[in-house]
């Protein structure tokens, strides 16, 4: 499956940290991204904290396993990560300001405070939603569109449906204009880093204008 540009396994590596410190997070705050369905099923299966610790410290042992046979322990390296997570932080601070620029004098939606609590795990939703929507899409396309128009379809359709998810089921914030465009612009501006620099420039932009986002 194409997955844009950028090493794959190389961002599955840089990610993981991020992931697994978010999956022990929920269990001491109580607090589960609105799209993330996997770790509130997951804990309510479990229904214990002890067996979910025990599965994410396996997982944990099944990954530096896996890096280490593989040969991407370097990925890890502050030369590899710390180039990512720099230019991660550059798309975070602009997002936010860019985004809201053009919902204020473009859309004339005015008001960006609907949208500060909208943030939850950037690793599960850039997996969700780039890695397995966008892929996917790009995937199902492939030979029936050229392979640009199929990359622009593939990230015009999964932005809405980025932006609507967060919306939906009990958990879901209350639907308003302002928040479906400003996550719907996110979405895009997530899925071009996604496609044209790598999941962990995604994930590490998203999960850093959370940050921000939650700091200010």
């Amino acid at each position: 499956m194409n997955t844009g540009r950028g090493d794959l396994g190389a961002s599955l590596v840089l990610i993981f940290p991020v992931l697994l410190a978010y999956e022990l997070g929920v269990m001491f705050t109580g607090r589960v991204d609105g799209a993330d369905v996997v770790t509130r099923a997951l804990y309510a299966l479990l229904a214990s904290r002890a067996l979910y610790v025990l599965v994410h410290v396996v997982i944990a042992a099944g990954f530096l396993i896996w890096i280490r046979r593989s040969g991407r322990w370097s990925t890890l390296s502050l030369d590899v990560a710390l180039p990512v997570i720099l230019e991660a932080a550059i798309y975070a601070l602009t997002l936010g300001a860019a985004i809201t620029l053009v919902l204020q004098h473009v859309l004339g939606l005015g008001g960006a405070g609907s949208f500060v609590s909208a943030c939850g795990a950037g690793v599960h939703e850039e997996l969700v939603f780039r890695l397995g929507l966008v892929s996917g899409l790009v995937a199902m396309l492939r030979g029936r569109v050229h392979p640009k128009l199929a990359v622009a379809i593939a990230i015009a359709i999964s932005s809405p449906a980025f932006a609507f998810a967060h919306h939906i089921g009990p958990y879901g914030e209350p639907l308003t204009a302002h928040a479906v465009a400003f996550r719907t612009l996110a979405g895009l501006a997530f899925g071009l880093i996604f496609w044209f620099r790598s999941l962990a420039h995604a994930v590490y932009a998203h999960v850093l204008y959370d940050l921000v986002v939650a700091w200010t």
